[in-house]
């Protein structure tokens, strides 16, 4: 990384991502997990105040070794095990069928191939585990879609390689895993930045 996306997308980052509003999602999302979570782009811990009691461990994933440091407060407040382990969500370091539940928060907007991580997710999922994610991407109204791939190639230069045009749904419908909830709104602001897809999305039970 250059010491832009190094040193100063995740302090931005870091203060951006944590407003009241963001914090209302990120609970609404974290709900219902429980056991080991692994989270797929864990950045600055941001998320780490969301997770429900019936959460045991977080194992980390993320290239940003600044976010380590950044988080270091919300660790130390977390009475939640944490464990980093990873830096790529792309290559995800456990077996087939491991995990109950991934986390995964704006963060498939700058993984580079975000089918290959969502292949990865699908892939530690036991049958029947869920991902629990809220992302921003592609919007259906044409005019705010043809904003966003105009602005697409500023904002991977000033936000660590962020996408605004990703087709999120889609991506998630041809990963394997079956949408069982689905929410799409625009956050407060310009709407090239905000159209957002939550919800949940579960590797199917049959699968082997």
């Amino acid at each position: 990384m250059g010491f832009y996306q190094d040193q100063v997308t995740p302090r931005i980052t870091n203060v951006i991502m944590n407003a009241a509003d963001l914090r209302v999602i990120r609970n609404r999302v974290a709900a219902g997990l429980a056991g080991e979570v692994v989270e797929v782009g864990f950045g600055s811990g941001l998320n780490l105040p969301h997770y429900p009691p019936a959460v045991t461990r977080v194992l980390a994933v993320d290239p940003a070794r600044l976010g380590r440091k950044l988080a270091a407060k919300r660790i130390a407040a977390s009475p939640v095990p944490l464990q980093f382990a990873g830096l790529d969500g792309e290559r995800l370091p456990w077996p087939d069928d491991r995990f109950d539940h991934v986390l995964i928060t704006w963060s498939l907007c700058t993984i580079p191939d975000p089918r290959q991580a969502l292949a990865e997710i699908y892939r530690v999922l036991r049958p029947g585990g869920v991902m629990h994610f809220v992302e921003h991407g592609r919007a259906p109204d044409p005019r705010v879609a043809r904003w966003q791939d105009r602005l697409t190639p500023l904002q991977r230069r000033v936000a660590g390689g962020c996408h605004l045009n990703r087709p999120i749904g889609e991506l998630i419908a041809g990963s394997g895993l079956r949408v069982t909830r689905m929410e799409n709104y625009y956050l407060r602001g310009p709407k090239a930045l905000g159209y957002t897809f939550e919800g949940r999305a579960a590797k199917p039970a049959a699968a082997a």
